[in-house]
């Protein structure tokens, strides 16, 4: 399996900024929502250096195409500055066309005529990820390209193989840039510096002193007018086999050795190396009431939209701890979190009233508002335990972050890889999960608003309860 390079043999123009963008889909729903508000705010900053090439099948004008991007990027929130955005405007050029077909290949062959390095981004659906690419090859346009791709990398591990294998045809590893925005996020792109650079968490960052990890994604609204999307896909292949799998490999891993991309993804393909397969009897699939009458979900669908699991790490460092993961829809807030639970102290006889107090936690929240805390045990004036927060929000102490979107384009533009997926270490989350894909558990209904199914509180056995999320 490949392991991957940041720079291959013979490509040293891969160490150069990418020279153009070429933008597939860049009338679809990601460059509406993201894309266009991640280019303003890289103009804005003095980031952004190439022009961009947008192809789409819609048969508009580059001027409809600059009126869109100005309504997405207002649409957004974003302040509008006008100079900022007739920079960004002036770099926007259009090709229209099937992107199955020769022709827009044609065309788009003549444009990048004086560009020696272009990033090709495909915001399209991933059926389409090989044949464009196919398409590009047979253009002549990879040579000294990369490529970025977004999630989903397949649907289950035999696919995730054969979209590998396909792509690998006309790239090699080090071109190709697979794209999941959790990677993009400040809080988990901290958790490398927390843990590492803090001997004060370092030295309890193990099976010595943690007893579990939980690990939460809820969100507090459901599937909403993307049922016929969502039943085809459910909370497993959504979130979990991507986003929250590569938080885990980021939250296990050794450090790597070099501030090198191959480094990096080195040490987190070998922690999800250590993992065994998922067991379906530690696996809850949850349904919340109602799913079933949104437009475009089937009437007898057993797709999940809530799933709650447990899994391990077969190494020197986490032997014996258990990992568990959860995420699900119409849930009761909205919040992304990764919680390390300590192991409780001995009981404390030297105490009047001797007592076992609660274990220490840590707590990363990515979404919202990221923040840091640790939770301590005090005793107040009236000899009652209680616990004490020590937290920070990173945005009090660190100042305003690069969006996702931002920082992903910025690293695909420089070809920095620490900020995408590699082709093993998905393969490998696809593997821990397929006994899931392959022998699911049946759904259990659970009220919209709920923390999900009951039987998701079972499954942590005599281990600490999910905890309930940091918020305020």
């Amino acid at each position: 399996m490949s392991q991957g390079v940041d720079v291959a043999a013979g490509g040293a123009q891969q160490e150069q900024d990418s020279d153009v963008l070429v933008i597939f889909g860049i009338t679809g729903d990601l460059a509406k929502k993201m894309t266009f508000r991640a280019l303003y705010r890289l103009e804005r900053r003095g980031e952004l250096h190439c022009p961009i090439v947008g192809v789409a099948g819609d048969d508009i004008t580059v001027d409809q195409l600059v009126d869109r991007a100005r309504q997405a990027i207002t649409a957004s929130g974003e302040a509008m500055d006008d100079a900022v955005f007739q920079r960004l405007a002036g770099r926007l050029t259009y090709l229209s066309g099937n992107v199955t077909d020769a022709p827009v290949y044609e065309a788009l062959t003549a444009a990048l005529r004086p560009y020696h390095r272009p990033l090709f981004y495909l915001e399209v659906p991933p059926a389409l990820f090989g044949p464009i690419v196919d398409q590009l090859g047979e253009a002549s346009l990879l040579d000294a390209a990369r490529v970025a791709v977004e999630k989903p990398f397949g649907h289950d591990l035999a696919s995730a193989r054969e979209l590998n294998a396909r792509l690998h045809r006309h790239l090699r590893e080090d071109q190709i840039l697979r794209v999941d925005h959790f990677l993009g996020k400040e809080p988990v792109i901290e958790l490398e510096y927390l843990r590492f650079a803090n001997v004060a968490i370092a030295q309890v960052w193990d099976r010595q002193s943690v007893s579990c990890i939980q690990i939460t994604m809820a969100e507090n609204f459901g599937v909403e007018d993307r049922g016929r999307f969502y039943d085809g896909v459910g909370a497993l292949r959504d979130v979990v086999q991507n986003h929250l799998m590569q938080v885990l490999a980021l939250v296990a891993m050794e450090p790597p050795a070099s501030a090198s991309g191959s480094e990096l993804r080195d040490k987190k393909a070998e922690v999800l190396r250590a993992m065994p397969a998922a067991n379906p009897a530690h696996c809850v699939r949850g349904q919340y009431r109602g799913y079933r009458d949104i437009d475009g979900v089937a009437a007898d669908s057993t797709t999940e939209t809530f799933v709650a699991l447990e899994l391990e790490i077969d190494n020197w460092r986490w032997s014996g701890v258990p990992i568990f993961l959860r995420a699900g829809k119409s849930l009761t807030e909205r919040v992304t979190e990764v919680r390390l639970i300590l192991r409780s102290t001995p009981r404390l006889s030297f105490l009047p009233t001797p007592a076992q107090v609660e274990p220490n936690q840590i707590v990363l929240r990515i979404d919202p508002n990221p923040g840091f805390r640790m939770q301590l045990i005090a005793r107040d004036e009236d000899e009652t335990w209680r616990t004490i927060p020590l937290q920070t929000v990173f945005g009090t102490e660190l100042g305003e972050p690069m969006e996702p979107y931002e920082r992903l384009f910025l690293a695909a533009l420089g070809g920095d890889h620490r900020l995408f997926g590699r082709e093993d270490a998905i393969e490998e989350t696809w593997r821990i999960l397929q006994p899931l894909l392959t022998d699911p558990p049946p759904v259990q209904e659970y009220d919209p608003g709920s923390w999900g199914p009951a039987a998701a509180d079972d499954l942590l056995g005599d281990l600490p309860p999910w905890h309930q999320p940091w918020l305020n």
